[in-house]
């Protein structure tokens, strides 16, 4: 699979991330004088940014002009030898440069592209533009998100660009399968925008407002569905997350914490009792884990079987045996950083598991591998479009 990455930042950047990881040849287009803005992201060190080079691992990276008319006609000779275009331009960027689908279908009848934009190619909001904090207030997140007496809070990563990006991969994937396996042989366009992945994962909220017409509201760490869902506090300053939604769960809690008598206490007998009586039982909970230090509790927690687990900072992750035993983290050469440690590829697969080979790539660093092995370019065309400034 051939992906050309026309995209900039992090929604399309983790389209393609998740692709290159398990084989995909990923072209990276970027601007000739700045690249994709994601470079200049921090934190930094000896110059280069941790950002780029975890987000545009195993891709290559060449330079052209999309302003200019014949940047558009290279891209027109790329895309005759791809399976994917990926974009996040601003709605509709592509057509007013004569690259809509038609053009690109004629050019490639098998050819999908993928649009990532804030709003979607279609819509009263469609020519606005759109970053991710402005999809996770649209989608209803960040309303829910906080504490009830506080200010709703945004999310602390890029949640709405990764996400878009995540279900951007998964509909490249759909898209190939119904390619392979129907009988069009035809591609197609497949339009994603930053705030519906975020609002399809909230997934009962419009139904139970239709049907019930509850709102939602923030309840801090509870969940609205079940008890106990918390984090709480041990003896000597330590959080922990816990929860135990279902009922067999909960009783081998109240077990472990001896307290037996709760399991048949009518405010605790049921999931829906417990919700109504949240206060109560986090007090309950609470006032044992202040009485116990934090490796008190995982022992007996994690004896009884009960669904517990320390907040992990990443000092903490580095170290985990899980984390270790999985190979959740990779070593990855760096031309300047020696080694630099990220993420492995998700998921584990047992016959074509993904791989990290590189770094992000320096920018228009595969120009030659690209424009000359890969589309047949002359040495001298390519000199002179990096003149004119076309590459």
């Amino acid at each position: 699979m051939t992906v050309i990455d026309l995209s900039n930042m992090i929604a399309g950047g983790t389209t393609t991330s998740h692709l290159a990881d398990f084989g995909a040849r990923v072209i990276k287009v970027e601007r000739p004088d700045i690249g994709d803005p994601i470079r200049a992201w921090g934190p930094f060190k000896d110059g280069e940014s941790i950002w780029w080079n975890v987000l545009s691992r195993n891709k290559e990276s060449i330079t052209l002009n999309l302003t200019t008319t014949q940047g558009q006609e290279i891209l027109k000779k790329l895309i005759a030898e791809a399976d994917i275009l990926v974009e996040s331009f601003r709605a509709h960027t592509l057509e007013k440069w004569g690259l809509d689908y038609k053009t690109l279908s004629n050019i490639n009848r098998s050819i999908i592209v993928v649009h990532i934009s804030g709003y979607g190619q279609t819509g009263p909001y469609s020519d606005r533009p759109g970053f991710g904090s402005i999809a996770e207030a649209m989608s209803g997140f960040v309303n829910a998100n906080g504490f009830p007496d506080q200010s709703p809070i945004l999310p602390p990563m890029p949640l709405a660009d990764e996400l878009a990006g995540t279900f951007a991969a998964m509909s490249i994937l759909m898209a190939t399968y119904e390619l392979n396996k129907g009988n069009s042989g035809m591609g197609q366009e497949i339009d994603v925008s930053l705030y519906e992945p975020l609002f399809r994962l909230l997934i009962p909220n419009v139904s139970q407002f239709d049907q019930l017409g509850i709102l939602v509201s923030r309840l801090g760490n509870r969940f609205p569905d079940g008890a106990p869902r918390n984090l709480y506090i041990s003896q000597d300053g330590k959080w922990i997350a816990l929860s135990a939604n279902t009922q067999g769960v909960w009783e081998q809690l109240a077990k472990a914490i001896g307290r037996e008598d709760l399991i048949i206490d009518p405010r605790f007998t049921t999931n829906s009792q417990r919700v109504t009586n949240v206060e109560h039982l986090d007090a309950i909970i609470q006032g044992w884990f202040s009485s116990k230090t934090i490796s008190e509790i995982l022992d007996i927690l994690n004896r009884a079987g009960a669904v517990v687990f320390p907040i992990y900072n990443t000092d903490q992750i580095m170290e985990d045996p899980q984390y270790n035993a999985r190979g959740n983290i990779v070593d990855v050469p760096h031309e300047i950083l020696g080694n630099i440690k990220m993420p492995s590829p998700i998921p584990i697969m047992s016959r074509t598991p993904g791989s990290v080979h590189r770094p992000g790539p320096i920018l228009g660093g595969d120009n030659i591998n690209v424009y000359q092995e890969f589309l047949g370019i002359s040495e001298t065309d390519i000199t002179d479009w990096k003149e004119k400034g076309i590459i």
